[in-house]
């Protein structure tokens, strides 16, 4: 099976693509399916979004398994001979090695299906990259958790090496949500500061003082973590432009941070530009929730990973991480579960993070996500 997983892996990675614009990976995975026999609903809500449904005929649960597809917008920088051929679009996340996994574990699943009692549903989802997720928009809109008792997915994860996977009960990642702050001010010739409202330096400002907000006004045992990713101002060395504008993500682990932020960064913005005769408008941007893992379903999911691996193969993840995580939504509705699948290779130079121009994975873990799956799967089915 590695061969033929790694072969569809690096099909993928030539050819990366943009949030809901997945048609030619769902294409891929449209045809493995179909050679398993199994039935399929495409193009779900109008997206890209397909789900294989696997029904044994016999009573039991429903238990969904989720691979996202979707690339980033990032130039490729790793030198492999599979790198992507699409200008600027990189699978960078590692939603190539998620799709071989999940048609991996269908594959296996389908040639034990007899062993096997309820039913198994095999999503393909879009748009995991964009904000407000292809998650939401196929549960909302699509109806895909409907009968669904259970939700299972898999991550790649850099800092584990290959053949280790890593499991976390409660909160694995955190609420992620965006803000933009535009600062209108009023522009004029770099040699006559004082006849203007300098826009950038109060866009200075306003960043400074938000991360006052997060080593001073917060509890530093429910922490949370503003990025400023772009600052965008004017076009000249001579003008003072009339606008300046932040954008910002902001982090966090704890519902009443969470709910606190907005009313907090926007106090931070208003007392700054009423000092500075700025104006300003301020927009916030509810993203993902925390992807919080079901305990009994981790436990279970845990021993059955034992059983394949061995106890040197399972590790205790101690904390969670600030990233963000669509399949939340799932587990906002149904119990669920997502691990980590290690794929670090040191000797190889397989170490860089995902989101890197640089990141690439150790395809023995290809396998060893799909058989991983395709365990707990079985396991669930006929424990539930």
């Amino acid at each position: 099976m590695r061969d033929a997983l790694v072969a569809v892996r690096r099909d993928i990675h030539r050819h990366p693509e943009l949030a809901f614009q997945e048609q030619r990976t769902a294409e891929r995975g449209l045809t493995w399916f179909r050679g398993l026999g199994l039935d399929v609903q495409t193009n779900i809500a109008g997206t890209p979004g397909l789900i294989a449904t696997l029904d044994t005929g016999r009573p039991g649960p429903t238990l969904l398994l989720r691979a996202d597809m979707d690339a980033l917008p990032i130039t490729e920088e790793t030198g492999a001979e599979y790198a992507s051929e699409t200008s600027g679009v990189m699978h960078a996340c590692g939603h190539d090695a998620h799709v071989a996994c999940l048609l991996g574990a269908a594959s296996l699943l389908s040639e034990h299906r007899q062993a096997l009692r309820g039913r198994l549903k095999f999503l393909l989802q879009p748009a995991e990259e964009k904000p407000p997720g292809g998650a939401k928009v196929l549960i909302e809109q699509g109806g895909i958790l409907e009968g669904v008792d259970a939700a299972l997915a898999l991550h790649v994860y850099p800092p584990l090496p290959v053949g280790q996977m890593g499991f976390r009960p409660g909160v694995l990642l955190g609420y992620s949500d965006r803000f933009t702050v535009r600062i209108h001010g009023v522009g004029g010739h770099a040699a006559r500061p004082h006849q203007t409202v300098d826009a950038v330096a109060v866009a200075v400002q306003v960043y400074q003082a938000l991360q006052y907000l997060v080593s001073r006004e917060n509890d530093p045992l429910h922490p949370f973590v503003i990025t400023i990713g772009a600052l965008q101002a004017g076009t000249a060395a001579n003008v003072i432009p009339n606008e300046a504008t932040l954008l910002g993500t902001v982090r966090s682990l704890d519902p009443m941070v969470h709910n606190s932020l907005p009313e907090r960064l926007e106090r931070v913005v208003a007392g700054i530009c009423q000092a500075t005769r700025a104006r300003y408008t301020f927009e916030f941007v509810r993203g993902y929730p925390a992807m919080v893992n079901d305990a009994a379903l981790t436990q279970r999911a845990t021993e059955s990973v034992k059983s394949l691996v061995g106890e040197q193969g399972v590790v205790y993840l101690p904390t969670p991480e600030l990233g963000g995580e669509d399949f939340a939504f799932f587990s906002q509705r149904v119990p669920s579960l997502m691990f980590r699948l290690g794929v670090r290779n040191e000797a190889r130079g397989l170490v860089h993070s995902v989101h890197s121009s640089r990141f690439d994975l150790d395809e023995d873990a290809l396998p060893l996500g799909a058989a991983a799956l395709a365990r707990i799967a079985m396991d669930y089915l006929h424990h539930g």
